[in-house]
């Protein structure tokens, strides 16, 4: 049997897997690192499929690893793309109140982004006005001039033509199947490394159970789509409501594109397997149904309201509920504007099985032997560089 050996082995070639290896790479150069990536070409799930946001980071608690991190991942990838000419929209952000009710919200996030440190301003609505013309807001809006967005697909293909060139092996069409006596059984042979590190998204749950990892957690995916403008839009600001903060999804907002093109979403409806994109493609009988069971336990017993949380976002594959909502942002949105669904996307949300919770920060394990990110949902893209190095210091005080 023909073993490939290295020293570390990531799992993964998406942003986190990427940025991970250049880490690692940096603080050991002589290290031979390999990535495995099942699909035949980059940025296949989560990470060619994102809404490209940079994100500011005042969504998220001080005590968070998100807030931590989006600050310095928005600056990171901000000075990435700059000094790479990679295309960015540096095009600000305006969260709005729909009504009396989401003023209280939008003082919260205020004083969390204070808290953390963020550039983030409460303006009048004649004020965001001026900013958004066509923008819907009561009384108050909070602006974020440090969000902006990109596209990922292309600041991805960046980072894995760095990483190659600084030496590390992109091994594609390479499937995870096994783990077994520190050995990777893949569809294209053994792999062997001394330590390997799990960043596979939507199985990273799975991965993570053959070491002995996420005994308490399991990956509950939700699909997120996109509806396209028909046409050149008018708005030039990303345009998001107050979010529910018990929940970690931000609502239907207004995403502006590298190239000003405009799109409403997305949803955040429950899938059915893991890697249900398009029809039946990728269908698992065996995965639907622990997903079914996992889901009908949340509808019966969940931390959270589950049930509604599913049910407004079903509707929600209904273009025109989704315009409506979209509506209550701006001004002058029309259905007739918003025809053409975006490629799905779907959204490793980690579940805590024992509290039938959603996780709303990252998630990670490991030992001496492995290292498994078990929750790298959104803003994970924005903080990729600096979570990269986080992670790199874990492991360290595993191995050094």
């Amino acid at each position: 049997m023909k073993v490939v050996y290295s020293d570390f082995i990531v799992i993964g070639a998406g942003i986190i897997g990427i940025t991970i290896a250049r880490e690692l790479k940096k603080r050991y150069p002589g290290s031979q690192i390999i990535i495995l990536e099942k699909e035949k070409q980059i940025g296949e799930h989560a990470s060619g499929r994102n809404s490209g946001v940079l994100h500011a980071g005042f969504y998220y608690t001080k005590d968070s690893l998100k807030a931590k991190f989006t600050k310095l991942g928005n600056q990171a990838l901000t000075e990435y793309c700059l000094e790479n000419d990679i295309p960015i929209n540096r095009c600000g952000k305006l969260v709005v109140a729909r009504n009396a009710d989401d003023l209280p919200g939008l003082h919260e996030l205020l004083s969390r982004g204070k808290i953390n440190e963020i550039a983030l301003e409460l303006i009048s609505e004649k004020e965001a006005v001026e900013i958004e013309p066509y923008v819907k807001t009561f009384q108050q809006a909070l602006f974020s001039p440090s969000t902006s967005s990109v596209d990922p697909k292309i600041v991805l293909k960046h980072l894995a033509a760095d990483a190659e060139h600084e030496g590390i092996k992109i091994h594609y069409g390479v499937k995870y199947l096994k783990y077994f006596k520190n050995m990777l059984k893949t569809t294209q042979g053994v792999f062997s490394a001394n330590y390997i590190i799990n960043a596979a998204g939507l199985y990273a749950d799975k991965i993570a159970k053959d070491f002995g990892f996420s005994k308490n957690y399991a990956i509950l995916p939700f699909k997120g789509i996109y509806l396209y403008a028909s046409k050149q839009s008018h708005l030039r600001t990303h345009i998001y409501p107050v979010p529910q903060l018990q929940n970690p999804f931000l609502g239907v907002h207004f995403t502006i594109g590298v190239n000003g093109t405009v799109k409403i979403g997305p949803t955040a409806i429950p899938a059915f397997w893991r890697e249900q994109y398009q029809g039946l493609s990728n269908f698992k009988p065996q995965e639907t149904l622990e997903i079914l069971f996992r889901e009908l336990g949340l509808f019966m017993n969940a931390g959270f309201d589950f049930k509604d949380l599913a049910l407004q976002e079903i509707k929600k594959y209904n273009k025109t509920t989704l315009v409506k909502h979209a509506a209550e942002l701006a001004n002058d949105v029309s259905i007739n504007d918003y025809k053409t669904w975006g490629k799905p996307g779907i959204r490793a949300q980690l579940l805590n099985i024992k509290k039938r919770t959603l996780e709303m920060d990252f998630i990670l394990e490991g030992d001496d032997k492995s290292f498994h990110i078990l929750n790298a949902v959104s803003p994970a893209f924005t903080c990729s560089i600096p979570f990269a190095s986080y992670v790199v210091d874990a492991i360290q005080k595993y191995i050094n």
